[in-house]
């Protein structure tokens, strides 16, 4: 079973927990053996924007406590990239992903619905959040998924992206998100970014331990991301847990 919801978070994002989600979320073998939608290429660009600004800024905040996001730089999406729609004070930048922040096997890496609140710290928002930005040019350039990946590898290869900063790690502590079509769609959890290395190291994928690796970044960029779930939610409420 653990192994199962490994698979599922891996091809979610991000830094986003998306296209495998559902073997993370206990899916019933009903549901497991039901026909999965396929994102094949990009959705219309309006489709992964959200109309209300108020509420995307909304869903950002929600990705950590207030003690952390309320402070916090908020990042809404908009037509030419990510903008900011409020200036913080604490280092922290909160956002709302999409899709194309999971790995390029990511079963729904173009799925228009995914929503996936994350609020950076510091050394993440100065060495991890910049692929964000890239990705999401590339997007807004209409490149294809692979061109996409190439690309995050060219331009970190090319010192466009800068190197991981220790210290890394980002929330996903959102009631509200929306990672995967598949299961409960969300889960809370902390992620944790590091160089790559032998994710033992980490304890991770062991037997009992709540520490899992996903291959959020294969592919493109020299960054492990390790999660750990959480037993509630951002507002301080119980959430479900492995």
């Amino acid at each position: 079973m653990k192994r199962g919801r490994l698979a599922m978070v891996a091809s979610v994002s991000f830094a986003l927990i998306l296209g495998l989600m559902a073997g993370l979320m206990g899916m019933k073998q009903a549901q497991a053996q039901a026909p999965k939608t396929t994102y094949p290429s990009m959705a219309p660009f309006d489709q992964y924007l959200m109309a209300d600004r108020n509420a995307e800024i909304a869903l950002a905040r929600s990705a950590a406590p207030d003690a952390i996001s309320g402070d916090a730089k908020i990042l809404v999406l908009g037509r030419r990239g990510y903008e900011t729609a409020v200036d913080g004070k604490n280092g922290f930048v909160c956002a709302v992903e999409r899709g194309w922040m999971s790995p390029s096997d990511g079963r729904e890496f173009w799925n228009p619905k995914i929503r996936g609140p994350i609020c950076f710290n510091p050394p993440s928002a100065r060495s991890v959040l910049p692929t964000t930005y890239k990705r999401t040019e590339m997007v807004l350039a209409g490149r294809t998924k692979d061109e996409i990946i190439e690309g995050n590898k060219a331009a970190f290869e090319k010192g466009e992206l800068p190197p991981l900063e220790p210290g890394g790690m980002s929330y996903m502590m959102s009631k509200e998100a929306y990672l995967t079509d598949d299961g409960d769609h969300n889960m809370a959890h902390l992620m944790f970014y590091a160089p790559p290395l032998d994710g033992k190291a980490w304890g991770a994928d062991l037997p009992k331990s709540p520490v899992m690796l996903i291959p959020q970044f294969k592919g493109a960029q020299p960054i492990d991301v390790f999660i750990v779930p959480v037993g509630r939610w951002s507002d301080g409420s119980a959430a479900p847990v492995m």
